[in-house]
């Protein structure tokens, strides 16, 4: 299985950018799919994860201003990022769990001015 996050980049303050995530496999074959971060320094954490079901959670810090959402046709998982905020700044992981545990490779994106 591979997951290949694209859309990072560099950001100013209070815009916006959209991370994919794109599955080699059928995204219903997860039982959930997400997006961590990991700020230099800092423990990779949860930014928000889908259920196959189409269930959604999202870390305090970022309700209201990020939406994850899911393709299935595409297999593809989406991370909308809005009114973003340079602790936003990170590395942004994709991940998807079964019975294992699967990890793309990190995007990264940077919000400054």
């Amino acid at each position: 299985v591979q997951l290949q996050a694209f859309g990072g980049g560099f950001v100013q303050p209070r815009g916006s950018a959209r991370l994919s995530c794109g599955a080699s496999i059928s995204i219903f074959s997860f039982d959930v799919m997400g997006w961590y971060r990991q700020a230099p320094g800092k423990q990779r954490e949860l930014v928000a994860h889908i259920t196959s079901g189409g269930s959604t959670n999202y870390a305090d810090s970022v309700k209201g201003r990020f939406t994850i959402s899911r393709d299935n046709a595409k297999n593809t998982v989406y991370l909308q990022m809005d009114s973003l905020k340079p602790e936003d700044t990170a590395v942004y992981y994709c991940n998807a769990n079964n019975r294992y545990v699967f990890w793309g490779q990190g995007t990264e994106v940077t919000v400054s001015s």
